[in-house]
């Protein structure tokens, strides 16, 4: 459930009515939450309260956007709402992995509260296994959408016009059968019970993502901010190609830990 951020004297929920909600799914490499890190660092979105779940290992930590000694001491928490009224953009950020069994109840909540809060559509930013493609996903660009179909008629023909390729359907019982074909992401977390639950009620719902292997996971996350940014433009970019990660995202000021603190002079 959605908590607003308590600024004195209490505060009211905000309205999202009409807004996209973007957020990660906690996959392969960390894509989207790294993607998501570089949207709200560059908007500079405010935070206005948190996603309370019991379906995400807790966590708390220094604020991870800070950008001077007095919001560095800031806490922040595994699952975080951020927004941006004038471009009509929510943001939620998870930080931490789900706990087993968890998956369902979480999109449970999730759904209900898009529904509750009148947002228009949902954006999910995802990632899947590079190694486990079949033959016609190892064609062309790493980078796939799917819709359901509520957001088909809406914006189905501006991924025709970007030349987007749709994420392909697998055969279910390979070697043996191809006509049977199936939604398989592998390494995707939440991303195929989401966007099939999604197409189940009636939301509005695309997702991104990259086909990527775990590893330094910074340019992966570029390139699937960039493919969101051809869609919806909440920067204007510098280039046309999505997989020019020379851009100008802004890297927020946790980025310099990601892969831990350096060797202790007292090791030499």
């Amino acid at each position: 459930m959605f908590v607003p951020c308590d600024r004195g004297g209490g505060s009211a929920a905000p309205d999202f009515k009409g807004f996209t909600l973007l957020m990660p799914a906690v996959s392969v490499g960390n894509v989207g939450q790294l993607a998501i890190d570089l949207v709200i660092s560059t908007l500079d979105m405010t935070k206005v309260g948190y996603f309370y779940t019991d379906c995400l290992v807790p966590m708390v930590g220094n604020n991870p956007y800070a950008t001077a000694e007095e919001n560095s001491t800031e806490l922040s928490i595994n699952a975080e709402v951020y927004s941006l009224p004038s471009e009509k953009l929510v943001v939620l950020q998870i930080r931490s992995p789900f706990i087993k069994n968890k998956y369902r109840p979480f999109c449970e909540t999730l759904l209900s509260w898009v529904k509750s809060s009148k947002c228009a559509r949902v954006v999910l930013l995802s990632s899947s296994h590079a190694y486990q493609r079949d033959d016609e996903q190892l064609l062309g660009t790493p980078l796939r959408y799917l819709l359901t179909p509520d957001l088909e008629k809406a914006v189905g023909g501006r991924m025709k016009e970007l030349n987007w390729k749709e994420m392909e359907r697998v055969a279910a019982y390979p070697g043996i059968s191809d006509t049977d074909k199936i939604l398989h992401i592998p390494g995707g977390g939440i991303t195929k019970l989401l966007f099939t639950e999604s197409c189940s009620e009636g939301i509005q719902m695309a997702v991104l993502l990259k086909f990527c292997s775990e590893g330094d996971n910074i340019p992966d996350a570029f390139v699937l901010v960039n493919y969101l940014n051809e869609w919806l433009q909440l920067i204007k970019s510098e280039s046309n190609n999505s997989t020019d990660s020379s851009s100008q995202w802004k890297i927020p000021s946790s980025w310099r830990l990601l892969f831990g603190n350096g060797l202790p002079p007292a090791l030499f």
